[in-house]
């Protein structure tokens, strides 16, 4: 344990390897992958009835690891450390908590940088389209790997919200709670539009190639402008307003050029380098496009019926500024719910902070998930 109060301490990244060849896990697109590995992280001990399991599930750009340091020199702990820990939302005292980089990510599960067993290349455009499905797929046949028949509670927010709702409805079963976060059933037309510029400033960089530039070039500018695109849409007016204003970097009146001047353009280009620095183009257009043909509306084409599967009890939560998931979209998600007499309830927390919110108001949501947990606490006191 770390001497850092309430801190999980260090941690070690785990990996899980399926769908052996002639078993390959089948994909919505009609195309079979395998052997797939699943990078996975895990917190606190599961119980004697295993009944204390709690899966996390990362957004576009995360990873396995949400809490606690790989680490004493780590500069930052997990994306969710704050939320995930001895005494905190999700109590390791009290919870087993398993958190898995999605299939078609990009570090430490399988996707497009992987080695291709039949080729002994890395996939690039070879790999197939998954789809939110595939990837809850891959993570139930990891919770089975781990002896789970049923989670306490399944969580994410943003694409893990979406992944959450696939799992509720495709596993009705394999969970007593679960809660979406800061997400959507199905992508609006402006958010698809945003995916899509994002992916085609990846795939006007000279050195994508066409998706084969692994061992030369990356195409570095175009992930990087994709990531500022991209970043945009995760703060909010108020927010940006508060950071930068339209404060000047390092100078008092501007140089009347292209430079980079403006302190909101500087914090930019610093998200874009470093996002780079840790994710492969090619995962960004996979994952990107599977949240733009997530749609629970479909086939029928209401969103009640799409949901018609859910037997858990949910907690939906939305923030008031955000513009990319705004709050009707949870509201859709809690109204067909309630239609199908799912125990639902729903929290708008009042935010500047706009998408990103998830990641950062964790005093409320701290609040909101550790009352509504208390549904699916251990189910006896022998099992703690």
């Amino acid at each position: 344990m770390s001497s850092e109060q309430g801190s999980v301490g260090i941690v070690e990244t785990q990996y899980y390897t399926f769908a052996e060849p002639p078993c390959q896990l089948e994909l919505e697109c009609g195309r079979k992958l395998g052997p797939i590995t699943l990078a996975y992280e895990t917190y606190g001990k599961l119980n004697a009835g295993k009944s204390n399991a709690i899966l996390v599930i990362h957004a576009l750009t995360g990873d396995a690891h949400a809490a606690g340091r790989h680490s004493p020199s780590d500069r930052k702990p997990g994306w969710w450390d704050k939320m995930i820990g001895p005494g905190k939302a999700f109590d390791t005292d009290r919870y087993f908590v398993i958190c898995s980089n999605s299939v078609g990510g990009c570090q430490g599960s399988t996707g497009p940088s992987s080695i291709n067993p039949e080729t002994g290349r890395p996939y690039g455009l070879e790999f197939p389209m998954v789809t939110i499905g595939d990837m809850v797929n891959a993570q139930k046949a990891l919770i089975d790997h781990l002896g789970i028949e049923q989670l306490a509670c399944v969580v994410g927010g943003s694409m893990g919200g979406m992944q959450v709702l696939q799992w509720a409805t495709t596993y009705p079963d394999k969970m007593r709670l679960f809660i979406p976060i800061a997400s959507t059933a199905r992508l609006s037309p402006q958010a698809i539009a945003f995916d899509a510029v994002g992916r085609h400033a990846i795939m006007a960089d000279p050195n994508w190639n066409k998706g084969n530039y692994y061992g030369a070039n990356s195409p570095s500018s175009g992930l990087s402008i994709a990531r500022m695109v991209g970043h945009i849409t995760y703060l909010s007016d108020t927010s940006m307003h508060t950071k930068f204003g339209r404060d000047l970097k390092d100078k008092v009146t501007p140089d009347y050029d292209f430079v980079t001047e403006f302190q909101v353009e500087s914090y930019l280009n610093y998200q874009g380098d470093e996002f780079v620095k840790r994710f492969d183009a090619n995962s960004y257009l996979y994952l990107s496009k599977a949240m733009d043909y997530f749609d629970l509306s479909q086939p029928e084409g209401e969103l009640r019926k799409g949901l018609s599967a859910v037997q858990a009890a949910a907690l939906v939560i939305s923030f008031s500024s955000d513009w990319l998931f705004p709050s009707y979209m949870s509201k859709e998600i809690v109204s067909a719910l309630r239609r199908n007499n799912v125990d639902v309830s729903y929290a708008e927390i009042q935010s500047d902070y706009g998408h990103d919110a998830f990641l950062l108001e964790f005093d409320t949501l701290s609040r909101l998930i550790t009352n509504f947990l208390e549904y699916a606490g251990p189910r006896n006191s022998d099992e703690r």
